[in-house]
């Protein structure tokens, strides 16, 4: 006991220079290594007593190497080691990242109340319960969750990674770490499946006992309800469009500009009353054809087609140029066919009469 000299030590904590710095690091360290010698129950008690003195005095360099020498002792005091977590993230660091003294509450403590740093160097811990990775998740700081992820040693409830697979679907950053975990229930990896890239399907199939037909069936069915849901939604804005009396030809027109091309089509569909399949078809046909005399039936000038023509066709193609030659050939049909003859054609169409002789027979007589 005599050996342990507080006021030498103190003395050392006060003086800035590296060279005493060092010199404190490694007494600290011989003392509880026990290089020298194996401290006694009352000797270690009064070392803790000169750390606890050291660090509410000292800068933070002395604080950084008490740190990083308790973060390793099993029985390190815990309010030190609480005081020192708390500290600074250069300080903290060491304690969150390595110190086994630490219990759930005051890591969790540290989570809700101290920095992003703070939360990371958590995150790394080789072990992380369940709790404290339920606080870390509900930071929703998604570098802080992505690491947790990342860590096999950290334990994550079937509750919390059922939360984190639904946010998958907006956090692509969360995806893969997640199949990769080994404690994935195959049941939220078969789910992630209707959303995940390419790559990571193709990752599923190799690391999880899917079957890749019931699969692809499930993914064809999501698509279905996506498209039937988009649908629904873009039919009963183009209802309000029509009730407002805005006029679905510039409607249609601006539409097309901004890009809404299921929009587009649910205006289309309600000017035509016309089935989905075939109002597709019509719409985006090489030719043209069917557009002009779906634009003619419901009287839309000659100036308002050109515009639908021209905005579809660029929008079908993703350029911004078309095919001048064509579009005069277009134009020139409208003019030629009748607005009743095309009103004909359309009655045709939505009795499911053939779509092409319908065509043909506008252009060359029955």
């Amino acid at each position: 006991m005599a050996d342990i000299d507080g006021e030498y030590l103190l003395g050392l904590a006060r003086d800035k220079s590296g060279e005493r710095r060092r010199l404190l690091a490694e007494t600290i360290s011989d003392l509880f290594t026990g290089k020298e010698r194996v401290l006694s129950k009352r000797e270690r008690e009064l070392m803790f007593d000169i750390m606890r003195k050291m660090v509410r005095d000292a800068e933070m360099a002395i604080k950084r190497i008490i740190s990083e020498q308790l973060s390793h002792l099993p029985d390190a005091p815990r309010d030190l080691v609480k005081l020192l977590a708390n500290d600074e993230v250069e300080v903290a660091y060491s304690i969150l990242h390595d110190s086994a003294v630490l219990e759930d509450e005051d890591l969790i403590e540290v989570v809700r109340y101290r920095t992003l740093e703070h939360q990371l160097a958590i995150a790394v811990r080789q072990s992380v319960s369940e709790d404290v990775s339920d606080a870390l998740v509900e930071t929703g700081v998604e570098s802080v969750i992505t690491t947790l992820l990342k860590n096999s040693g950290a334990g994550i409830s079937l509750a919390t990674m059922e939360f984190l697979v639904e946010e998958s679907k907006r956090v692509d950053a969360f995806q893969e770490p997640i199949l990769r975990r080994e404690d994935l229930d195959p049941v939220l990896a078969k789910r992630m499946y209707l959303w995940v890239s390419a790559a990571l399907r193709k990752f599923i199939l190799e690391n999880f006992n899917l079957d890749k037909t019931v699969l692809d069936d499930m993914l064809e069915r999501s698509a279905q309800t996506q498209d039937m849901e988009t649908k629904s939604k873009t039919d009963e804005l183009a209802r309000e469009v029509e009730n407002e009396g805005l006029g679905l030809s510039k409607m249609m027109i601006r539409a097309l500009k901004d890009g809404e091309v299921f929009l587009f089509e649910a205006m289309f569909r309600r000017l035509t009353g016309l089935r989905n399949v075939l109002a597709k078809r019509i719409l985006f046909e090489p030719g043209g054809e069917g557009l002009a005399i779906a634009c003619k039936s419901a009287g839309i000038d000659s100036k308002d087609f050109s515009t639908i023509y021209s905005l579809s066709r660029m929008s079908q193609t993703g350029t911004k140029t078309i095919d001048n030659v064509e579009t005069q050939r277009i134009l020139e049909f409208y003019e030629r066919i009748l607005e009743k003859d095309a009103k004909e054609v359309i009655s045709q169409w939505r009795r499911d009469v053939d779509y092409l002789k319908a065509i043909r027979e506008l252009e060359l007589g029955p």
